[in-house]
């Protein structure tokens, strides 16, 4: 029906570090996603635009076969951009059609296997001095699970000293809270592969519920070893954007939990055959979300169809959100209401996020320009952030 044709996209990029994407239907149906590689919103939004092509005047509901044309329509696939870009388009699709039928995305996705996800936030981890203080506010908001920095930056081959006092932040968590938290900690790939075995000797003694990036992506190969030899499950995936990028990892059976990002690799459409896939070598999925509420939203929604989901990332609080947090541009924030450690159903049509355009057309006017830090070690060479 044309109503469900599409008309419009419009593009939002707001602080502190995110851009939304609107598209509109000739019936006014109004879709929502977050397309962006943090540190690259504008090489994204002119990817979107270039894509746009192949979305004016189809219909909305035609998903999977706009997904195909987007992705295998150009000679070049794959990668953070077009993967990113891909993902908001996916993500607003999949809203547009939950409001044309008046159900959630989950519905549309097979049902939900669970009436609520746990979740997680993050505290800083980068000192002593703060670590047990914010631990303690977020376990007063109601999270029973938090995850940190593990290291700062580190040589390929470092002291250790600095070996040693990579495990403080965790001892002092274990020493006053005990187990009633889960504790996640974030090598952010910092870690080169020489580094690795020593820190997890480190880590393992206080049981981290996971340690996230152990390695970078690209050296993957790297975790056939570490793999065999870590008693802490190991995560990855945040930086892997199809499901080709996790087909190795995963047959390999060389991680224990997944991370795709929902605005990362491909969007609802993308992550959920991934999940499959990783459901099929009995591995874990934890969707990576360190973004806005669209995506929040569309992982939730992941989520709550796939059986091996055990945990949820939000931004909520992060320290990149200066000015501008998780729920600033929602008409509806109590839908990311957190009790006893999780979030509810989501039960409104389509994604269920309310988006406060008011909010957002001013803040674009501010924008964001925002880019990760290049750090040096102490002889002056690059180091991993």
């Amino acid at each position: 029906m044309d109503a469900l044709i599409i008309e419009n996209i419009e593009l939002f990029k707001v602080p502190p570090r995110w851009l939304f994407l609107k598209i509109v239907t000739k019936g006014g149906i109004i879709g929502w996603g977050e397309p962006v590689v943090e540190g690259r919103a504008d090489t994204v939004a002119a990817c979107v635009q270039e894509l746009s092509q192949h979305l004016i005047g189809r219909k909305a509901d035609s998903i999977e076969d706009i997904w195909q044309t987007l992705y295998r329509g150009g000679f070049y696939r794959g990668g953070s951009i077009l993967m990113s870009a891909l993902a908001g388009i996916d993500q607003a699709l999949w809203d547009i059609k939950g409001k044309s039928l008046g159900v959630p995305v989950h519905e549309l996705l097979g049902g939900a296997v669970r009436e609520k996800m746990k979740m997680y936030c993050w505290i800083g981890g980068d000192s002593p001095d703060v670590v047990i203080e914010q631990a303690q506010a977020k376990v007063n908001e109601g999270y029973k699970a938090v995850k940190m920095n593990a290291t700062g930056a580190l040589e390929w081959i470092d002291s250790i000293k600095k070996i040693k006092s990579v495990a403080k932040n965790i001892q002092l968590l274990r020493e006053e809270f005990g187990d009633n938290i889960d504790i996640g900690l974030d090598f952010h790939g910092r870690v080169h592969k020489g580094m690795v075995k020593p820190l997890i000797d480190e880590l393992a003694p206080y049981r981290p519920m996971f340690i996230e990036e152990p390695i970078l992506s690209e050296n993957d190969e790297a975790l056939d070893h570490i793999y065999s030899y870590s008693p802490i499950p190991i995560a990855m995936g945040e930086r892997m954007f199809s499901r080709w990028d996790f087909k190795n990892i995963l047959h390999k059976g060389v991680v224990d939990i997944i991370q795709p990002d929902l605005s990362h690799a491909g969007g609802i459409s993308e992550v959920r055959r991934i999940a499959s896939m990783a459901e099929a070598y009995d591995i874990a999925l934890a969707p990576h979300c360190p973004l806005g509420p669209i995506s929040l939203a569309s992982a939730l929604h992941v989520d709550f169809t796939c059986i091996n989901a055990f945990i949820q990332e939000s931004s909520l609080g992060i320290h990149y959100n200066q000015g501008y947090d998780l729920l600033d541009y929602l008409e509806n924030p109590e839908i990311f209401d957190l009790k006893d450690g999780y979030v509810s159903l989501l039960n409104a049509p389509g994604l269920g996020v309310e988006i406060n355009e008011d909010e957002l057309k001013i803040a674009q006017k501010i924008g964001h320009q925002w880019r990760n830090p290049i750090w040096r070690n102490a002889d002056g060479s690059f180091a991993e952030w």
